[in-house]
């Protein structure tokens, strides 16, 4: 593993810390909301069907028919990164799937010192805690380059998309990233706002706020109304039937509620989606600009209301 690195690295255990903290103040911020939510989130009971709905969503995101699909592709990549890893849920299950490759896991929050714990066991599994855009690795040493949901809570999402670009393998090397779509103009008002008000405001009062941004979700799923909605191109609101909880959350205010899910992963993605300052948003126009910019071909490109995702070779 040592000849990816850009020099020799100390590896303890399965564990290698390089960076703790940002000297951009909304890039520390982002980090301590991200450690304060994965820290609360690893104490909760609904964790395995958030994971189990994520890796359901990632294959859809990425153009993958089936877990069997991402395994045989998988196991042809000697060296995976998962970039932005949380609590390495992700990169646990690329390990289980592809037991021949390396794969490492990175995050900057305190979520990797828990996924190091976490999964100490499996063999072909690490994880470096430090920031995605200064990387340790050498140009054109990864085979697959995962950031899912991650890129646009960097400081410079554009920086860091190029970083990712680097260190992704030439002739064969793929890169999958996600980003979050733009919302009609007065949900992007609101959430604007929230990138500068968080920094103003406690842990307790977001995860407060947030556990009553469920509870609204969920009384207006209840209602079970739907509305016929005129367009209004100006403000970017899309005409047509709709439910009123849907209605409202695309285009004035995120209250997430998934009763499958549960309140825990509800109040978690509204948490998640209040509490950072960086939390960029793009046209489709402008992520397929920065892909084209940095040389990558398109090989699979998804379009839903909350993102724009695919996966992208060198």
């Amino acid at each position: 593993m040592d000849k990816i690195f850009k020099e020799h690295i100390e590896v303890k255990d399965n564990f290698i810390s390089l960076k703790s903290s940002s000297n951009c103040e909304n890039q520390q911020q982002t980090n301590e909301a991200f450690s304060e939510k994965w820290m609360e989130y690893e104490n909760s009971n609904e964790k395995e069907k958030f994971y189990k709905m994520q890796q359901k969503w990632y294959l859809e995101l990425y153009g993958f028919e089936n877990e069997d699909a991402l395994a045989k592709f998988l196991s042809t990549k000697k060296y995976i990164f998962d970039a932005g890893c949380g609590l390495g849920y992700k990169a646990k299950w690329f390990a289980e799937l592809a037991p021949d490759s390396i794969v490492i896991g990175m995050d900057f929050s305190e979520a990797c010192s828990i996924a190091a714990n976490n999964y100490k066991h499996i063999k072909n599994l690490f994880f470096i805690k430090g920031d995605i855009a200064d990387l340790p690795f050498q140009d054109n040493s990864i085979d697959y380059v995962s950031c899912d949901q991650v890129i646009m809570h960097t400081e410079v999402p554009e920086e860091t998309f190029k970083e990712l670009t680097r260190i992704t393998k030439n002739g064969g090397g793929e890169f999958v990233c996600y980003v979050y779509a733009k919302k009609a103009l007065p949900r992007e008002l609101l959430d604007d706002y929230f990138r500068v008000e968080t920094k103003n405001l406690t842990n307790e009062q977001l995860w407060e706020m947030s556990r009553q941004l469920t509870e609204l979700g969920k009384r207006l799923s209840q209602l079970k109304i739907e509305i016929d909605i005129p367009d209004i191109p100006l403000l970017g609101i899309k005409g047509g039937k709709q439910d009123i909880q849907r209605f409202i959350y695309w285009n004035f205010l995120k209250c997430y509620w998934n009763g499958e899910q549960g309140e825990d992963n509800s109040d978690m993605i509204n948490f998640d989606w209040y509490s950072p300052s960086n939390a960029r948003r793009y046209s489709e126009d402008e992520f397929k600009k920065m892909i084209s910019t940095n040389g990558l071909k398109i090989e699979f490109f998804h379009i839903e209301e909350a993102c724009y995702s695919g996966r992208f070779s060198k």
